[in-house]
């Protein structure tokens, strides 16, 4: 059953820029049947930094609740230069870029190009190009490139990838549709609050579910988080989460998150990180490496305790460290993780009730269990024993200053940062979105277009929640970092930052889903949503 509005949906007057071409609109939904409606003004003061400055534009707003502001942003058309091809591969060097040419002349593929790649991350210490690419065909269907990636694959080529050149990164016109949601909190008397998909951190569920499981006028896709089993527990937050005073899951050290605070009235985005520390009655003292989450497994690395392949961060990557202690609390679900090694629950006063030799056990209602494996599970045997009393103590740093926890206090994690005090400052490589090993991965993850979902916050303290659709040629092509940061900009943010973007990029407004799925199955599971709520 469809949900009724608490309060009506006001509109206000929408921007436009003359008339606009759609291409392969979305069936009209009740949003955008009101966005419709509404008198178009023309201006030219309120232009995306996307494509050249004389791209049609047109923006159309309307109040969702005091307080809170939706307006969409249909930007540019369909560019006759932009076609579909195949990327043989991504190379670091021009002389293996030349040696894959000639071995795909020498297979009859004579019309393969290299292109260079010369833009690297803002922050990357490392000169000279990113790399090169190997590319091949030039077609206006995509069926025609997915054609020839099969040729290529049954030649023995691998790592294929059929792309479209205006998500390239390069020049095109577009289109762009862009959903913004501004909060002043000043005036908004709802909540604006994290939610996890199912209330817990294990399984996954559709922002869509959430928002309407939440009665929410409005929500947005949140952090990243494990997809498949294979790289930890689905459903865990790969960075840190916050919310009602409870840290739910580890920062990845050094990387962004958003930080909302409702006491203070204010937001901020800050480079985090955690230490978690477990002390034993007899005095000693072992640290925690996670929490909610399955032992051995560091989603995105940035762990502590001599993780491999690195405790830096470093992006769509699962670190391992067969000895990690990991602490579970009610909110991760009904059991922990099962395997090897050993668990003791600990009661709401911290005294050890129950001692398990092998994970996998229940998890109480108050109170915690300590899973350990390898070296963790010998210090769990020697000093947590039956009667004796276990505490553990977490400490949040943000920015180098210690960050207080309260029931105010939401936590949710991102990155890259793109803008700090007014000023475009997008650090990828430290925040693990380049791969030293493979440079094609930061030029996929952040020169090409994607689409993207961002946060900002504005001088006045107004909250920025964006979305940018994309992989979807003829509706919208997505953006790069760098053009994440200057559409943050051009809206008023002076602090912005990089929430999951790509399949995970939702943004639902009422009952509407108001963003297109990039996902051939549809829209995607995802593991937190930041809702308003009144």
């Amino acid at each position: 059953m469809k949900k009724i509005w608490k309060k009506p949906i006001l509109p206000i007057a929408s921007i436009s820029l003359a008339s606009v071409m759609f291409v392969n609109a979305i069936p009209e939904t009740p949003v955008q049947a009101k966005l419709n409606v509404q008198s178009q003004v023309q201006t030219k003061n309120h232009l995306l930094p996307l494509g050249t400055p004389n791209l049609q534009e047109k923006r159309t707003s309307m109040n969702l609740a005091p307080g809170v502001k939706y307006t969409k942003i249909n930007r540019g058309e369909t560019s006759s230069k932009d076609f579909y091809t195949v990327d043989v591969a991504f190379v670091e060097t021009q002389k293996q870029a030349k040696e894959l040419l000639g071995n795909l002349k020498k297979d009859g593929f004579n019309r393969a190009h290299i292109i260079k790649e010369s833009d690297r991350a803002v922050d990357d210490r490392k000169k000279g190009p990113l790399g090169y690419i190997v590319r091949i065909g030039q077609y206006q269907l995509e069926a025609d490139a997915a054609e020839m990636k099969n040729k290529l694959s049954e030649k023995g080529y691998s790592g294929l990838r059929t792309v479209y050149t205006g998500e390239d990164g390069e020049k095109t016109t577009g289109p762009w549709v862009v959903n913004v949601l501004e909060v002043d909190q000043d005036r908004f008397n709802g909540h604006m609050v994290p939610e996890l998909a199912n209330d817990a951190v294990t399984g996954k569920e559709t922002l869509t579910q959430i928002a309407d499981r939440n009665d929410a006028i409005a929500g947005v896709n949140a952090g990243y988080f494990v997809m498949g089993e294979k790289d930890g527990t689905p459903g865990d937050l790969a960075g840190i989460f916050a919310s009602k005073g409870q840290l739910v899951s580890e920062a990845i050290n050094g990387r962004s998150a958003l930080i909302l605070s409702s006491a203070e009235g204010k937001a901020n985005i800050a480079s985090v990180s955690t230490s978690i520390q477990a002390t034993s009655s007899d005095g000693a003292v072992r640290e925690v490496d996670g929490l909610n989450r399955k032992p051995g497994l560091i989603r995105n690395c940035g762990g502590v305790g001599g993780d491999t392949t690195t405790e830096l961060a470093k992006h769509d990557f699962t670190c391992k460290d067969g000895s990690e202690l990991i602490q579970y609390t009610s909110v991760f679900g009904e059991k922990t993780e099962s395997g090897d090694g050993m668990e003791v629950v600990v009661n709401h006063a911290g005294v050890v009730a129950e001692i398990r030799n092998k994970r996998g056990g229940d998890i109480p209602s108050s109170g915690s269990v300590l899973a350990g494996m390898g070296e963790a599970a010998e210090w769990l045997r020697d000093h947590a024993r039956q009667g004796m009393k276990i505490q553990v103590k977490s400490k949040i740093i943000g920015d180098g200053r210690q960050l207080k926890l309260d029931q105010t206090t939401s936590m949710i994690n991102g990155g890259p940062r793109l803008m700090k005090n007014g000023e475009i400052s997008i650090n990828a490589v430290e925040e693990g979105f380049h791969w030293e090993e493979d440079p094609g991965f930061y030029y996929r993850f952040g020169e090409r277009r994607n689409p993207r979902t961002l946060a900002g916050i504005k001088e006045n303290g107004n909250l920025l929640f964006v979305t940018i659709d994309g992989r979807a040629p003829g509706w919208s092509v997505g953006a790069n970092f760098e053009e994440s940061a200057k559409v943050m900009k051009s809206l008023g943010a002076v602090d912005a930052i990089n929430l999951d973007g790509g399949g995970s990029t939702t943004m639902t407004v009422g009952d509407d889903r108001v963003t297109r799925p990039s996902d051939a199955a549809g829209e995607r599971p995802i593991a937190d949503g930041i809702l308003l709520v009144e």
